[in-house]
């Protein structure tokens, strides 16, 4: 399991975006949400946030 990201799925206002990613990113995002139990939008989301909120844009 990650530590420190929250992978709870709490309902807040969004927006509708797409991305595109390499294939080989996208894999070990799924593993991540499967070993999670989560889904893969989840653990994304949930990833941005935690490096925004710590200060790790840069």
């Amino acid at each position: 399991m990650i530590k420190d990201i929250n992978f709870s799925k709490n309902k807040v206002n969004a927006s509708y975006k797409t991305i595109y990613m390499r294939n080989e990113t996208i894999e070990k995002l799924n593993k991540i949400a499967v070993d999670n139990n989560t889904s893969f939008n989840n653990v994304v989301i949930n990833m941005i946030n935690y490096c925004l909120d710590n200060n790790l844009e840069n």
